[in-house]
């Protein structure tokens, strides 16, 4: 199958539609590689919902990554205080707007929400300060056998990459690579050698390949 996301474009006026099913609007949508709902979609027989939706209230994925067990995770970009990653299942709802760790960018409160709440899915793990994530990428090579299941996440507010060490399902140590080198990482990618592959956007922006040679430089 094929999952999408779809933010919510981070309007006051709009952000309601993450929580409604008429709406695409914050939500993840599963569907199949000619482009129809997934037959077993878990909102596919609620009345008003549409039947591609899979999982809802998601503020503004920037990417989603399987682990090595299947396990789809994605990584959203938050209000102030609020970037989370988060473990998706059919027919969770993971709250926004109604549901978060963050505020608006003035340092209001977001309207009405709560941190957490009953019936809704809580995150594995958020950043305040936030990192402004971009793309993520479950590492499961060979060249670092030490990194194996661990997610990697580009920053472009920290400028660096973001390495998360999961255990159980919970993240259990983090650690930021290549700061010294100051562009904001686009994106992360591991290659069929086993290095990781890294892009920029700072300026003209850069390639870099990661390999057990170089990564002691950082």
């Amino acid at each position: 199958m094929l999952y999408v996301s779809l933010g919510e474009r981070s309007d006051i006026q709009i952000r309601p539609q993450a929580q409604q099913m008429n709406s695409h609007m914050g939500k993840t949508l599963r569907i199949t590689p000619d482009g129809k709902p997934a037959p077993d979609n878990p909102f596919a027989k609620q009345a008003g919902a549409l039947p591609e939706i899979w999982t809802v209230g998601q503020r503004n994925v920037q990417s989603m990554a399987f682990d090595a067990q299947g396990q789809l995770w994605s990584v959203d970009m938050g209000p102030q205080g609020g970037d989370e990653l988060n473990r998706l299942e059919g027919g969770k709802n993971y709250g926004w707007p109604l549901v978060t760790f963050g505020e608006e960018y003035s340092g209001e409160p977001i309207p009405n929400s709560v941190t957490t709440k009953p019936g809704y899915v809580d995150p594995v793990y958020y950043w305040d300060p936030v990192i402004a994530p971009s793309g993520a990428e479950f590492y499961s090579g060979s060249a670092f056998p030490a990194w194996q299941g661990n997610l990697f996440v580009g920053s472009l507010k920290d400028r660096n990459l973001v390495r998360l060490q999961l255990e159980n399902g919970r993240v259990t140590g983090e650690e930021r690579l290549l700061s010294d080198r100051k562009q904001r990482v686009r994106d992360v990618k591991q290659g069929p050698d086993g290095a990781l592959y890294v892009v920029t956007d700072e300026d003209n922006g850069e390639l870099w390949k990661i390999t057990p040679s170089t990564s002691g430089s950082k």
